[in-house]
């Protein structure tokens, strides 16, 4: 909160010289109240029961801050009870006002004044009725009502002064000053359990045992503290003591050593000698006490010292001391020669001055780690460092931190807001198709004429979204960044379904049939000639551009065009004139019509209306009867020519011959007519248009582009070429096609925009190291780039040709160089004179001393520099302080280490010796190798390494493609090889011949063994090529014709799957088709004369024979263009008859017309309905007997027989058809209709026109062949870091992600996505940290001594546990003195001696415990705690034992603990009950004594009967395969045996029941003989339970009896009851039924 001071404390600074005058009216104004105003909220004049009661003031409201504001109270007028009145009933009483005036407060005055709130005080109990705080143990049980408090002033932001709370209020409410909490129940001190019982202190006589409990949980809210943790007994051996063991123990017992200090001079030399004490009632009685007085020395204080520049380091040496005395097993001192002997206790020593820890100034504080505003709400944070200037030394004070971080810009409202990064996408780029194809497909096909679906990519980066300020061609285009920025968010998709137009493909209906011959404008006719027309229609088109199919309209000129024609029908009857029979006339209705049919007024035809009767004849009894003419036949020829035109015939026949004087019969050519048909030329014309020019602007074209888009930017003209073209010919006249077919010739277009090539500004240059360059250190570039992300087109700007840019890093400095300058060592430097002499008496001056030698730093060219550039860039730190010895009188002396001897090689060893000299020959001591060794051994060294491959090999590895080169376009990612030749790699391991791990590049130059590696290439399935069509699967109507393909060879290595396949492994193309037989059709010519075969002269009629020919040719082909085919490529079951028998009726025979057709039947074919035919009386007969035949027909309507239904069939669906060139895509399917007889026979679809069928079964649909997309992946990212800095558990990894899912028979995507690869195996360099030594006492055998642990350098493969790690040079871990002072490498330590009454070692931490309200955790730290018990060794020292202590400190991740009672079996009514935790350790407190079970169980009156107990309910019950026989006051009387049970017990019932047949009790009262007791004493049933059942069983009989003889019904009658009508059940699947 450092800045916001500062900043409110600036505020108001100005604040107050901008308004000095308003603050002090405000200030003046404000500090009213704090002046106490006597309350006047309710006025209650005397002998009234109505007042008024004021409300609070509101705030101060005004239009402008100052003193013209106005504060308004509600008034009430309340009764005495404390109901609300009309203002009325307070008319005796004076109103108080309700507005005074105010100073309203301006806005910029809450920045002069602030709450100042402290934190909230400790949860405390609500007090009760007595006022008194007090612990509710036994009331509580999860936890008790409390209150935490805190205070709150109003201070000025200035200076922190407090001014009245009236102020603050002014701005914000008063924060509360209390709130709410709970506080757990009281939490009792947890122990463990005893450990077992101590030894006995002694091997004889009396001595004493311990046991010892640690603290597992401390007492908490008031809770029970600790009990005693240790518990204490004598033990007795059986051996008594001999004499003189029992007697006391003495023992040499140090002291802690002193401070180090310096010589003193020598008129303070007296004062400061050490002086032997032997005074016999001292305390301390034979201690070595230093006397000193007070003089001035070194002051060592803990005020740490700041030094810039120190230029060298120089130590001091000095002394210390320590008392020494000889103590008894009974905590008594003793005579120091009662616990010496040959050499007196060590009684000082020389010492190194305590140097504190020296450090520089503070750096500045680094910037804010937070520089924006984002959603984040966490601070930021900055860091200040200093560096140490002076190491510490003989325990000096240790260096303070070196580094302080706080937190920044916690708000952070002042800052920016923090930039937003996003994915950003270029343009698509142009769609292929080719990747789409299988292997086998892609060098089969024509590229180039590929077309239909296909895919695009698109590149996808990140960039940073630029400010709303900013410009907007600023915003379109952003600087790429790293893509990790938008890791958060989800890229664009990189794929995507695109299509290539392909040549446009039509289908196209039959042609219809030609038309009237008709003017080209029938409302103005003109000329005399014409055009017939026929058409046919697109049913499926592919792609959208409409108007490229071929043409639907033809025309064929005509001569004498007519639009409108009388259309004449004729009746059948013909009416006589005269007579009847002979010439007649027969009704003509005529009416206009048009071209289709239509009826029209009579005006637009033109010429006279044709006659409204022809004339005709009723043939007489003697006539000639002709048929009526057969239609017209087939026209020769379609069209006419100069060679040949179409004619087409109709015949007659003659049905009666006349008698001779009647009328003749017309000769054999009257009998026929022809007439010429298709009088037209064979010349058909259509329409032919070309292709679409280019779009071409034209300023006066109007179109609306807003509509049309943003990729129009002006309207232009398309154009093509319309010609009339001669079918079969060139181009003719536009005159020969109709005008209003004619198709447009123009039509408006979009002229595209240009585009420019857009690329992305260069990325930031990639950053340079900001250290120093080491001295062989390699030169370092830089790179930046950028990415177009969009394309020229249109004849834009092109795309410039640098997208990638390298650059060497500005001039590095080299790291600079310094190095450490030792000085030379001082003389040994001893213990002064003046205290040996004070301490052990004259003596000569040797023995063991400390020498110092002076370090300082010198730079490159040596000259002197700061100790701070050497403590950074020189290394550790050389020793400055070593141990010597001045050479006594009776020391060993040896001569100097000769050279080590020479090396055999790696693997060999080398020697070097020394020898003792003078009577050092002779000493026994000095004879001691293992204190003077003699010879020293040590390995040579050697520059062999060993390498040996470690780890598995890595995946196979193709060549990276170079990063710079970034891919564009499906193609590019093509070229991009996922299989071929590679590399594997496999981590080495160099170890030297100590099998110590070292560098991999002593072995290696990049650290692996590689070897050359395959990926298989992806081979597709293979499918042969398409077999020839099959035959139409119907022989009859519509069917399909097949072609398939066969499977040659499957997919392997991930190469594109087979599609579908059937069981025959096919995969197959259908088209439909018709059978055979429905491609043909019978065609018959007319039948000839009717042959009668006469007798003599007898006329020629009666029964005859006629004929015709009858052929197969193919359907839909005109007259004169027939295919005649054989015969059996027609139905036989439709063939036609070839002969008939026919009748010629003889003269005065009645002569009948031709039947008519058959009526229709009903669409139903009821089978009660009927069908008729009729014909007519051409003649009557001549002869009055004669009769003529039947003229009407009829006969049922037979299903199948005489009546059919119809109904439309549609084939099987045709397989997808694409245009051709296409791979898939849109197309569309086909299908064939049949009409159907109900018979099952398919005939012709006029059947079912002509029976009114429609159809409604499509024919044509649009279907979509999906694309077999094969998964597109990202390339690989760059390879991650290394996992691990050392050792051989570290991976590289490398990943990319799929861009598009395989679909359809894609090939799939592989499983590998990540790519790893084991990191150059360093070895490991870490500090070993010792476990502390035993407590050694230097010189004596117990009291102050130190523990000590050692730091060692050691190396390791990553993982500790294999192989084990091995120690190596401590310069390989670095600075050794510097890890030494992170760390405590030593810690004072007290040994016991024997009879010492002390503290255990603390016991291990105990687990994290968290206290818990119901199972849940209160708080978010647990704790833990340790503990030291007391050990009393003798009874007489119980005196001078110090307390049992214990600590406890905050953790985290704690757990909630319960605990629980526990209780074993009973025994003699006894039973053990301990407390239990959660975990199942058993502990001792955590458990409600309130709930704590019984241990002991008592029955009153004692359980004295045999075989009987004390139950845990307090009664008295028996043992089991034993029954209660109870008083009647509930006691127990007796145990009986339970019969049937087997307690395998020896003794006999029968035996048994006898003698321990108990007494009558004499609890028994008056009604004790009358107990109804079943079994007897001896377990037997008693009789009068057998008899009690007889007389119960022969009363139910009776009962049984007797309800039958009652309830007998009556004898029934002979008559029998009317039959039922038996009850069905259905049974619906229910299993109750």
């Amino acid at each position: 909160m450092g800045w916001t001071m500062i900043l409110k404390n600036d505020f108001g600074v100005i604040a107050w010289t901008r308004h000095t005058a308003k603050l002090v009216s405000l200030f003046l104004l404000l500090s009213l109240f704090t002046i106490p105003i006597p309350s006047t909220d309710t006025v209650l004049p005397r002998d009234q029961h109505f007042s008024w009661k004021a409300g609070q003031w509101g705030q101060c409201i005004g239009e402008k801050c100052g003193s013209g504001g106005i504060q308004t109270r509600t008034l009430w007028c309340v009764h005495v009870d404390g109901w609300s009145s009309h203002h009325s009933h307070c008319r005796h009483s004076p109103k108080p006002e309700s507005q005074r005036q105010c100073y309203k407060v301006c806005d910029w005055h809450q920045d002069l004044f602030e709450w100042d709130v402290s934190d909230w005080g400790p949860c405390l109990l609500i007090p009760f009725l007595s006022n008194e705080l007090r612990l509710r143990t036994a009331d509580c049980i999860t936890a008790q009502h409390g209150i935490q408090r805190r205070s709150i002033h109003c201070v000025r932001t200035s200076n922190r002064t407090a001014v009245s709370s009236r102020i603050c209020e002014f701005f914000s409410h008063k924060p509360p000053v209390e709130q709410a909490c709970l506080i757990p129940c009281p939490q009792d001190c947890v122990v463990s359990d005893f450990t077992p019982w101590s030894s006995c202190s002694k091997t004889c006589g009396v001595g004493l045992q311990h046991r010892t409990r640690h603290v597992l949980a401390p007492p908490m809210y008031g809770g029970a503290d600790f009990p005693n943790l240790t518990e204490t007994r004598t033990c007795t051996n059986s051996v008594d003591c001999s004499i003189g063991e029992g007697e006391y123990q003495y023992s040499l017992k140090v002291g802690a050593w002193s401070e180090c200090r310096l010589p003193q001079h020598k008129d303070a030399v007296l004062n400061g000698r050490t002086i032997l004490d032997y005074s016999a009632n001292s305390n301390e009685n034979n201690t070595v006490t230093l006397h000193t007085v007070a003089f001035h020395h070194h002051s060592h204080h803990h005020n740490y010292t700041h030094i810039k520049n120190p230029v060298s380091w120089e130590l001091e040496v000095g002394y210390q001391t320590r008392h020494v005395r000889c103590t008894r097993s009974d905590g008594k001192n003793s005579m120091l020669s009662l616990c010496t002997k040959d050499s007196s206790p060590l009684t000082f020593q020389a010492c190194v001055m305590p140097e504190d820890c020296q450090t520089s100034d503070w750096s500045p504080w680094s910037p804010c780690s937070k520089t924006c505003r984002s959603t984040d709400l966490s601070p930021g944070f900055r860091v200040r460092s200093r560096i140490m200037t002076q190491i510490p030394h003989g325990g000096g004070k240790a260096c303070p931190p070196l580094q302080e971080k706080e937190a920044c810009n916690i708000i952070g409202d002042l800052l920016p807001t923090c930039p937003r990064y996003v994915w950003r996408s270029t343009d698509w780029n142009e769609c292929h198709i080719l990747p789409l194809l299988g292997q086998q497909d892609q060098r089969q096909v024509n590229v180039s004429s590929l077309c239909g679906a296909g895919i695009q990519t698109r590149k996808t980066y990140c960039v940073q979204v630029p400010e709303d300020s900013a410009p907007h061609h600023r915003k379109e285009v952003s600087r790429p960044v790293d893509g990790r920025l938008c890791d958060g968010n989800e890229p664009p998709l990189a794929v995507q379904s695109c299509s290539v137009p392909c040549q446009h493909h039509c289908v196209l209906s039959q042609w219809s049939s030609w038309g009237p011959c008709i003017h080209e404008n029938c409302k103005e006719p003109q000329g005399k000639k014409g055009t017939r027309r026929r058409t046919r229609e697109v049913l499926w088109q592919s792609g959208d551009a409409l108007g490229s199919c071929p043409h639907v309209v033809e025309f064929t000129p005509c001569e004498d065009p007519v639009c409108y024609l009388w259309q004449v029908q004729r009746e059948d009857r013909c009416v006589p004139t005269r007579g009847s029979c002979g010439p007649g006339a027969a009704v003509q209705n005529v009416s206009c019509v048009d071209v289709e049919g239509e009826h029209v007024p009579d005006t637009h035809c033109e010429g006279g209306a044709p006659p409204a009767e022809d004339a005709c004849e009723v043939p007489c009894p003697a006539d000639c009867v002709v048929g009526s003419w057969s239609l017209w036949s087939p026209c020769s020829h379609s069209c006419a020519n100069k060679t040949a035109e179409g004619r087409q015939s109709r015949t007659r026949t003659v049905l009666a011959i006349p008698r001779k004087d009647g009328k003749s019969c017309p000769a054999a050519p009257a009998l026929e007519e022809w007439r010429v048909c298709s009088d037209h030329p064979c010349m058909v014309f259509h329409w032919e248009a070309s292709a679409w020019s280019p779009c071409v602007q034209n300023s006066s074209a109007r179109l609306n582009l807003s509509a049309l888009g943003n990729d129009a930017c002006a309207v232009g003209v398309q154009s093509r070429r319309v010609t009339c073209v001669k079918k079969s010919g060139g181009p003719v006249s536009s005159k020969r096609c109709s005008d209003s077919s004619r198709p447009e010739s123009s039509r408006p277009c979009l002229l595209p925009c240009k585009k420019d090539c857009i690329v992305t500004p260069f990325s930031e240059w990639t950053s340079c190291p900001s250290t120093c360059l080491p001295e062989n250190g390699t030169a370092v570039t830089q790179s930046r780039y950028r990415t177009i992300i969009q394309r020229p087109a249109n004849g834009g700007q092109e795309c410039p040709d640098t997208l990638y840019e390298e650059r060497d890093c500005d001039f590095l400095p080299g790291c600079p160089l310094f190095r450490w300058r030792m000085h030379k060592w001082h003389s040994c430097i001893l213990v002064p004179d003046s205290v040996r002499r004070g301490l052990s008496g004259a003596g000569e001056d040797c023995g063991d001393g400390l020498e110092t030698r002076g370090v300082s730093c010198v730079g490159e060219n040596g000259e002197a520099a700061n100790l701070t550039a050497c403590l950074r860039w020189a290394g550790s730190l050389p020793p400055q302080i070593r141990t010597c010895r001045v050479a006594c009188k009776d020391d060993c002396t040896l001569t100097a280490w000769s050279k080590f001897s020479e090396c055999a090689g790696c693997g060999s060893t080398r020697s070097r010796t020394r020898s003792l000299t003078g009577r050092s020959k002779k000493r026994e001591r000095c004879l001691n190798e293992e204190l003077f060794p003699l010879e020293e051994v040590e390995a040579c060294p050697c520059d062999q390494f060993l390498s040996q491959p470690y780890g598995d090999w890595s995946a196979c590895i193709l060549p990276d493609r170079p990063l710079h080169r970034p891919p564009h376009g499906w193609m590019s990612r093509r070229e991009v090889k996922e299989c071929g030749q590679g590399l594997r790699f496999r981590a080495v391991a160099c170890v030297n011949q100590q099998g110590h791990l070292v560098k991999p590049t002593l072995c290696t130059q990049a650290g692996y063994i590689m070897e050359v590696c395959h990926i298989p290439c992806p081979l597709d399935c293979k499918l042969s090529d398409w077999s020839a069509w099959s035959a139409c699967s119907a022989s009859h109507g519509s069917g399909l014709k097949i072609r398939s393909k066969w499977l040659r060879e499957k997919a392997f290595n991930g190469g594109r799957p087979c599609p579908k396949l059937d069981l025959k492994n096919q995969v197959y193309e259908a088209v439909p088709c018709r059978g055979g037989s429905s491609q043909n059709e019978w065609r018959s010519e007319a039948w000839s004369i009717c042959t009668i075969n006469t007798v003599d002269d007898l006329p020629a009629c009666g029964e005859g024979v006629q004929s015709r020919k009858i052929r197969c040719v193919k359907k839909g082909l005109m007259s004169g263009e027939e295919s005649i085919v054989d015969d059996s490529q027609c139905d036989a079951e439709e063939m036609p008859p070839r002969a008939q028998v026919c009748h010629l009726a003889c003269p005065d025979d009645c002569v009948v017309g031709p039947w008519g057709p058959w009526s229709s039947c009903p669409l139903h074919c009821d089978a009660e309905s009927v069908r008729n035919r009729s014909r007519k009386i051409l003649r009557e007969s001549a002869l009055e007997s004669g009769t003529c035949p039947e003229q009407i027909q009829s006969e049922s309507c037979v299903l199948n027989g005489t009546c059919f239904t119809y109904w439309f069939r549609a084939s099987e669906w045709s397989t997808c058809q694409l245009s051709e060139g296409a791979v898939c895509g849109p197309g569309f399917r086909l299908r064939l209709l049949d009409c159907v007889r109900s018979d099952g026979k398919i005939v012709a679809m006029q059947m079912c026109e002509q029976f009114g069928v429609t159809s409604t079964w499509p024919l044509l649909e649009d279907c979509v062949v999906e694309c077999s997309v094969s998964c597109l992946l990202s390339d690989w990212s760059p390879w991650s870091e290394c996992s691990h800095i050392c050792g051989s558990q570290g991976q590289l990894v490398r990943n990319r992600r799929i861009l598009q899912e395989s679909h359809q028979e894609g090939r799939l995507c592989p499983s590998q996505l990540n790519q790893t690869k084991s990191c150059p195996v360093k070895p490991c360099y870490d500090w070993l940290l010792s476990d502390w030594s035993a407590c050694i006492v230097e010189g004596a055998e117990c009291g102050e001594g130190v523990r000590r642990r050692n730091l060692s350098c050691i190396v390791h493969w990553g993982n500790l546990n294999e192989p084990p790690p091995q120690p190596v040079e401590t310069e390989l871990c670095g600075d050794a003195m510097r890890q030494q002072l992170l760390q405590q490498m030593e810690q004072p330590c007290f040994v016991p001696c024997p009879g010492d009454c002390h503290l255990t070692e603390w016991s291990p931490w105990s687990s994290c415990q968290l206290i818990c309200l119901e199972g849940r955790s209160f708080e978010y730290t647990g704790r833990q705690a340790r503990s030291r018990a007391v050990i009393i060794q003798a009874m007489e020292n119980q005196a001078s034992c110090p307390h049992q202590v214990f600590e406890t400190k905050s953790c985290k991740e704690g757990k909630c603990h319960t605990y629980q009672w526990k209780t074993g079996g009973w025994s003699n009514n006894e039973r053990a009950v301990w407390c239990q935790r959660s975990d199942g350790v058993n502990v001792t407190g955590g458990c409600f004594q309130q709930k704590r079970p019984t241990t002991l169980r008592h029955c009153h009156p004692p359980c004295t009967k045999p075989f009987s107990h004390c139950t845990p309910s307090g009664v008295c019950g028996c043992e089991r395969g034993y029954t209660e026989v109870m008083t009647s006051h509930g006691f127990l009387d007796y145990c009986t045996r339970t019969p049937g049970f087997d307690n395998n017990k020896k003794a006999d019932v029968k035996t048994t029941s006898g003698r321990l047949k108990p007494r009558p009790s004499q609890a028994n009262d008056l009604f004790s003989e009358w107990t109804l007791r079943p079994v007897g004493p001896d377990g037997r049933v008693k009789l009068w339970v057998y008899a009690v059942a007889i007389v119960g069983f022969i009363i139910i009989l009776f009962v049984v009896v007797l309800s039958f003889l009652i309830c007998k019904p009556s004898k029934t009658s002979a008559t029998s009851s009317p039959p039922q009508k038996p009850l069905t059940l259905a049974y619906d699947g229910d299993m109750d039924m």
